[in-house]
């Protein structure tokens, strides 16, 4: 069922057209992923839909009361807000009593004497529970807890940019809509988060449209591909990987029509040189159809993925790390660690949020000090450090300005490369690179941010969470640059394609100052961890089995019947030494009469037998009830 349709819509930003006259509906339950190179109009379109952007000219269908809920790239918080106050603040009824509820709960606990404060909490837990608002909140507090958000009351101004993304999408999360809009949710997250916005997202039921530059995340959310390119909407019904298949059927038959447009065009020009004639209709009808071909523009892709790397020396030293240690506010971020950089390797690191991961490179481009130990860089490298914030640009330069200030050409395996070729190659065609930088995209800005770095001829790359806010188109531009680069990589990601691609080797933080050094890509590193967790639980299990089984072997107690025994047998006792003194009065008495001596003796022996085993049984269970006790 069709819950919202787009009729050639239109958007242009001055003499930009992002889109011209582009159609598509989203239908109930489907998972959309939007994808396209930066500055195409992915996040505009977004907003378009979201209703927060207006358009040009078309028009938006949209089902009766349909919620539409929009997580920006870069979310925006109200100042002094607490988390707590930004998950709930929807104006409906229930969201601003469950606020009212918390604020309360918050003021007790600083007044905890208060009675005012205990009234009024006890008012409200009443309206939470006619009203249902119970399961709203412990929703919230569960999401938050699994997204590693456990202060509800912390002022998100002291949180950091992974904390403060991570709230910000529970709060899209939480609140109930039809449509659910993500611009780039996994930016700025770590692989644990990502998984579990994986699961949940899968899960989830409602539509989703999300612009993200992660495949595999892709792959695994979404049933719709809608690429946008060239002002065009594409759309494929399948995941990231089918996406790929279809796409190249597609480009394919494009290719077939565009070597028969050129093919006709050279024909047609070949007339036109001839000096046609604009005399019958005929000729009139062909010279239009040789102006329609030229004016034509080429259908086909116009990605530049085959690059050469700029040649620079290095030496056999590179980077030597020795016993580094870094803390930084009471916690240990690494310690003792140390390594050789090689000039092949290609290392992967990995971690949660705030573990230390960019604090490494850093120190790695000399940017901090470590606490301990020491870092030498060989004299022939050559360090490029892509940051996760941009260097300062001079917005006011043009695009191919900004890049000759850096070079004109470098040195590759085909010779010289111009700068304009290289900006064509990274997707700034010749009619960009005379645009002012300031008028370009956050996604192209970094993309030329990252060609900058590479126009210096670097020999060691450092790449700090590269492919935040880079397209997938851009992404495959850098990973072929770098499959082919003649010198050291090291990157923080928590890309996984781009990991699996790229890396050889893989550093994890695994917190306590441990940084666990493996070979291979993030998949070998993953099942690695994978096959140790099994084997610890298949330990764990058989361990609690052997206690168990010792425990059950070790520890005394009295069996039902000995319980029973225990209390008894001191009376048994007792009246088997009663039973024996009578027996014994009786032979005093008849010690002339054989036939009853020998009875009484007989009688005697049996009674005698029963009482040296009642004794028996009596050392036994005392012995055992003092050890009993003992254990206790």
């Amino acid at each position: 069922m069709n819950i919202l349709s787009t009729e050639k819509i239109s958007k242009s930003f001055g003499e930009k057209t992002l889109f011209n006259e582009i159609s598509f509906g989203i239908n109930e339950g489907e998972k959309i992923g939007l994808i396209g190179i930066n500055g195409t109009g992915k996040s505009t379109l977004l907003k378009i839909i979201a209703n927060i952007e207006s358009y040009d000219t078309g028009n938006i269908i949209k089902r009766n009361n349909l919620k539409i809920e929009y997580l920006p790239q870069n979310p925006i918080f109200e100042k002094e807000t607490t988390v707590i106050g930004h998950i709930f603040r929807s104006a409906s009824p229930i969201m601003e009593l469950i606020r009212d509820y918390e604020l309360v709960l918050n003021e007790i606990e600083n007044n905890p004497n208060d009675i005012n404060l205990g009234k009024k909490l006890l008012l409200l837990s009443q309206k939470m529970d006619t009203t249902g608002a119970w399961t709203i909140e412990s929703e919230v507090k569960s999401i938050l807890t699994k997204l590693g958000i456990t202060d509800y009351h912390a002022n998100i101004c002291n949180l950091s940019g992974g904390e403060r993304k991570r709230i910000a999408i529970a709060g899209a999360l939480l609140l109930k809509s039809d449509l659910l809009i993500l611009d780039e949710p996994t930016n700025h997250i770590d692989n644990n988060t990502i998984n579990w916005l994986e699961e949940y997202l899968s899960n989830k039921k409602g539509s989703l449209l999300m612009v993200t530059h992660d495949r595999y995340f892709l792959d695994r959310v979404t049933n719709r591909i809608i690429e946008l390119y060239n002002g065009k909407l594409y759309s494929y019904k399948a995941n990231y990987t089918k996406y790929i298949e279809m796409k190249a059927e597609r480009e394919e038959v494009e290719q077939s029509y565009e070597k028969k447009r050129i093919n006709l065009f050279k024909k047609e020009l070949e007339w036109i040189k001839k000096g046609a004639k604009a005399r019958t209709t005929k000729q009139k009808a062909r010279i239009s159809r040789f102006e329609k071909l030229e004016s034509e523009k080429s259908l086909l892709s116009d990605s530049k993925i085959n690059i050469s790397t700029a040649k620079s020396r290095l030496g056999k030293k590179l980077i030597e790390i020795k016993d580094i240690s870094k803390n930084y506010s009471n916690k240990i971020l690494f310690k003792n660690f140390s390594y050789n950089l090689l000039k092949d390797d290609r290392i992967g690191i990995i971690g949660p949020n705030g573990i230390g991961k960019s604090t490494l490179i850093k120190m790695i481009a000399n940017k901090l000090k470590p606490d301990t130990g020491s870092i030498e860089l060989g004299k022939t490298i050559k360090l490029g450090l892509f940051s996760q914030e941009n260097e300062e640009m001079n917005e006011s330069l043009r695009v191919i300005e900004y890049i000759k200030e850096i070079a004109e050409f470098i040195v590759t395996d085909d010779g010289e490369t111009s700068a304009s070729q290289m900006l064509d190659n990274f997707l700034f065609p010749p009619t960009v690179q005379w645009s002012i930088i300031s008028k370009l995209s956050g996604g192209e800005k970094r993309r030329l941010f990252l060609l900058s770095i590479l126009m210096k001829s670097p020999n060691v790359l450092i790449l700090d969470e590269p492919t935040n806010d880079l397209d997938i188109h851009t992404l495959t531009i850098l990973e072929n640059y770098l499959e082919n680069f003649p010198g050291a990589v090291i990157t923080v990601s928590h890309d996984r394609y781009f990991l699996n691609k790229l890396a050889n080797k893989i550093f994890a933080f695994e917190g306590n100052g441990f940084i666990n050094k493996i070979s291979g890509n993030y998949n070998d590193y993953y099942n690695l961890k994978s096959n140790n967790e099994t084997n610890k639980k298949l330990d764990k299990q058989k361990n609690d089995k052997k206690n168990n089984f010792q425990k059950k072997k070790t520890i005394l107690k009295f069996t039902f019947k000995e319980k029973i025994e225990f209390e008894e047998i001191d009376n048994i006792i007792e009246n088997l030494e009663k039973e024996l003194n009578i027996i014994n009065n009786k032979i005093d008495l008849v010690l002339s009469d054989y036939e009853k001596l020998q009875s009484y003796l007989e009688e005697k022996e049996k009674v005698a037998k029963k009482l040296d085993s009642a004794i028996d049984r009596w050392t036994y269970l005392n012995e055992l009830a003092e050890k009993i006790e003992n254990q206790h």
